[in-house]
């Protein structure tokens, strides 16, 4: 072949590779119109107001998940026979507070043959994970402190726990209990009338007067999966 011809050929290959090269940009130039903002949301910092959907799991005070939107981590605990219940994610307003004193979210506990229950998460908890999501992206984790500073404690009588079927007699000072707490402090456990959450709290003292449940939570651990600007 003469060197006029190997050039032609050359120069037929780069524009070859050139087209092929177009038409890939092209390609990804029409995926990232398609997903509009989205893309550009994913990579800036959460600000304040930004609606923030997350994935979550939640700790006791010895340090073993409870509640977890991790389909793998449920499905592991589960096969290991311990206690965990598994959540739907949640969507907050990034450092905005929470009004009401509760807030629900849905879990499904296997408990009587498994159903879906709310579970109450404490305004102090949501505040202080409302907080921690500002500043942090789409993907990325983190873990958030839920020491409230204050008391979350409630002392059970005997027959509060004996209308919830709970035999005083069998608890001993750190079992846990899945109990129902309710936005109006003075309702008792036997009112049927009050709207009442699962909690999961920590027997911490047993005398006459009855049991004392600690339900608050040391830590949970975070996942951004997506937010949006408002």
């Amino acid at each position: 072949m003469g060197e006029k011809k190997k050039k032609e050929a050359a120069t037929k290959n780069w524009k070859k590779v050139l087209f092929v090269a177009a038409a890939i940009l092209f390609v990804v130039v029409m995926v990232v119109s398609s997903m509009g903002s989205r893309w550009i949301t994913g990579l800036a910092p959460i600000k304040a107001g930004d609606t923030v959907v997350l994935d979550y799991t939640f700790y006791d005070a010895t340090g073993t998940p409870f509640l977890t939107t991790s389909q793998q981590l449920y499905k592991d605990q589960a096969a290991k026979g311990a206690g965990i219940l598994y959540g739907k994610q949640i969507s907050l307003t990034a450092n905005q507070s929470l009004r009401q004193a509760l807030y629900p979210v849905m879990v499904y506990t296997p408990i009587n043959g498994g159903s879906y229950q709310e579970f109450a998460i404490y305004n102090t908890e949501y505040d202080a994970i409302s907080s921690a999501v500002a500043g942090m992206k789409a993907n990325e984790k983190k873990k958030v402190s839920l020491a409230a500073g204050t008391s979350m404690s409630t002392l059970f009588t005997p027959e509060d726990l004996q209308q919830v079927q709970v035999n005083v007699s069998a608890l001993q000072v750190g079992d846990s209990l899945l109990m129902g707490v309710s936005e109006n402090p003075n309702a008792s456990a036997a009112n049927t009338s009050a709207v009442s959450y699962l909690r999961l709290g920590q027997v911490s003292r047993i005398s006459d007067a009855g049991v004392v449940v600690d339900f608050g939570y040391p830590y949970a651990e975070i996942t951004v999966v997506s937010s949006s600007n408002q």
